[in-house]
């Protein structure tokens, strides 16, 4: 059912700052950018060969980033997967005692629908389930 690693989310308090890094350092172009009203996020994503990466800013002070900012600073947030079937996924890993954060898929980056597993039922580690 997991088809490969979609992408790794990256938390940034400035997509500006932190295409200076991504850009000029590592010498990624950037593909796309978007506001994800949904997730109050401004993200950026980057081709690192078959994987990409996600810039995560937020956009309100309430949003889950920037929650995740004032926590834990910048940094790595999220690993998401690619599934052919994100129902199945979330069923599978509610019966084996995952916690999801979201019981049904929302419309996430790119049109994809999506859904969070919660860090504490997975090894200290966001995880996202894409199709």
């Amino acid at each position: 059912m997991i088809e490969k690693i979609d992408h790794l989310g990256f938390a940034v308090r400035s997509l500006e700052e932190a295409r200076k890094f991504y850009e000029d350092v590592l010498g990624l172009v950037c593909e796309k950018e978007e506001t994800v009203e949904s997730q109050k996020v401004r993200t950026a994503f980057y081709s690192a060969g078959d994987i990409h990466i996600e810039l995560l800013e937020p956009t309100s002070e309430d949003s889950p980033i920037a929650k995740f900012l004032n926590k834990n600073g910048e940094g790595f947030h999220h690993i998401a997967y690619r599934t052919d079937d994100i129902i199945g996924q979330l069923e599978t890993a509610k019966q084996n005692g995952c916690r999801l954060i979201h019981e049904e898929p929302i419309e996430g980056a790119d049109g994809k629908q999506v859904a969070f597993l919660h860090p504490k039922s997975t090894l200290g580690v966001l995880n996202e389930f894409c199709e």
